[in-house]
């Protein structure tokens, strides 16, 4: 199989169930929201999901290679500049939650960082830790950093967020998990639905069949890393 036709899924790591206070749901007056800023990070919110949006659309409608490309390589431009701009406000201000940028705003912010390189996701993953201890941010969220963090050092993932699809076999596979009979247990232990409804199709059996692949898929991210 051609690894030139696995794309990544762009959506939405160690693991210790006494340390985190689950975060499922904010709790702030939005009478005290910045306003200015909160347009701002809105805008950038529907920026990033709409050209991944139509990414998804496209192949899903059986649009050429070169269409793919094309939106691919506006969604790393529109990144590029989306993560200049998000960095700078967790430098000056550290992370700015639902009080400060409203609900869309600080979920913008989450994207910005996860679609970055790895050097900016661990730098600022403490940020999000903390963030996450104050409840600024979902504990779903935390989880899905983590697992794009571990994918990309070539580590097993833990609550199974990160796949690729097969455009052959038109279908989404997982990369390798550290403990998938638990994996349940450990998605909503984050307040991660369970896996069935975040992959429609998934199933344990095709996971275990592609698991030596997906193995090299994923020796491969961490040099490209």
């Amino acid at each position: 199989m051609n690894s030139k036709k696995l794309f990544i899924l762009i959506f939405l790591t160690g693991f210790n169930l006494t340390v985190f206070s689950q975060i499922t749901s904010y709790n702030f007056d939005p009478n005290k929201v910045n306003k200015e800023l909160a347009h701002k990070m809105d805008s950038l919110y529907q920026e990033d999901q709409k050209y991944r949006s139509d990414w998804i659309r496209l192949r899903q409608e059986g649009a050429s290679k070169e269409q793919l490309d094309s939106i691919k390589s506006i969604v790393r431009m529109k990144d590029s500049s989306n993560v200049i701009f998000a960095t700078q406000l967790l430098d000056k201000y550290g992370w700015l939650g639902p009080q400060n940028v409203g609900l869309q705003g600080t979920q913008a912010l989450f994207l910005i960082i996860q679609h970055a390189n790895l050097e900016t996701q661990k730098k600022y993953y403490p940020i999000i830790l903390q963030a996450e201890k104050e409840g600024n941010i979902l504990s779903s969220n935390v989880a899905i950093m983590e697992d794009r963090i571990a994918v990309r050092e070539g580590r097993e993932q833990t609550y199974g967020s990160q796949g690729y699809y097969d455009s052959e076999k038109k279908k989404t596979f997982i990369y390798p998990l550290l403990d998938f009979e638990n994996l349940d247990k450990l998605r909503k232990s984050r307040g991660l639905e369970p896996m069935k409804e975040y992959i429609k199709d998934w199933d344990v059996s095709d996971y275990i069949s592609y698991l030596p692949y997906a193995k090299e898929l994923l020796k491969k991210l961490k040099e490209a890393n």
